[in-house]
């Protein structure tokens, strides 16, 4: 049978404000007073601590990356629970899904907390109850350990496991994994990069293009890798 992993941020719902407002809090905290959404935009779809690693020696910050993800994981969940919008078209797909019996998962870059945060306040968490953080395996997006760890837990094979994703780290860990992926550019300035053209299905122009019922009538032509 079919499976279906989501990326979570920027797929499911549009949480990428909510992380770059609690980056660019904890960074000015930091003595980076001008991180940008340009500057942010870069790291969509990789995960927070990596990004954080990253940042913190560009920018030659004294406190441990420890320190950082959880004064950002603190600074992201206030704000994360006084709202955070699942993309319509989005949920609908996962209602189909749902009522299709077909098994779902997420696996995501965030932190475990904001992810169960996430889906509680969305009340996605009804429909999505098995889920990856990239903190419960050893590598991050573009690596696929979380979206194998996902297919795990599915007791599904990777080549019956089908990725919905948003950013180009998360579709190559998708290729990587040895999944199908549902490429929904959360920058649709990007729908060249290689990742995403070639991907199972590719609805360049973004959420603004994604149709619940194109996706499943996709799925179901095309139901494995």
């Amino acid at each position: 049978m079919i499976s279906v992993i989501f990326d979570l941020d920027g797929t499911l719902v549009d949480s990428e404000p909510n992380y770059y407002e609690s980056g660019r809090r904890t960074l000015a905290r930091h003595g980076v007073p001008d991180f940008t959404w340009e500057q942010h935009a870069r790291f969509i779809g990789i995960g927070t601590l990596e990004t954080l690693e990253i940042l913190r020696e560009r920018y030659a910050i004294g406190a441990p990356v420890e320190q950082l993800l959880a004064e950002q994981n603190a600074a992201y969940l206030e704000l994360a629970r006084a709202g955070t919008e699942t993309f319509p078209e989005m949920r609908k797909f996962v209602e189909r899904l749902h009522a299709e019996g077909i098994p779902t998962a997420v696996a995501s870059g965030s932190s475990r907390e904001a992810i169960d945060a996430v889906l509680a306040g969305t009340g996605l968490d009804a429909l999505l109850t098995t889920a990856v953080s990239a903190e419960e395996v050893a590598h991050g997006k573009p690596a696929p350990d979380v979206f194998l760890e996902a297919a795990r837990r599915l007791g599904a094979v990777p080549a019956d496991c089908v990725v919905v994703e948003d950013a180009a780290p998360g579709a190559r860990a998708a290729h990587a994994a040895g999944m199908s992926c549902v490429a929904i550019p959360y920058v649709p300035a990007t729908a060249h990069d290689p990742a995403f053209t070639g991907a199972g299905l590719l609805f360049r122009g973004g959420q603004r293009d994604f149709s619940a019922e194109t996706a499943y009538d996709w799925l179901c032509e095309h139901p494995a890798a």
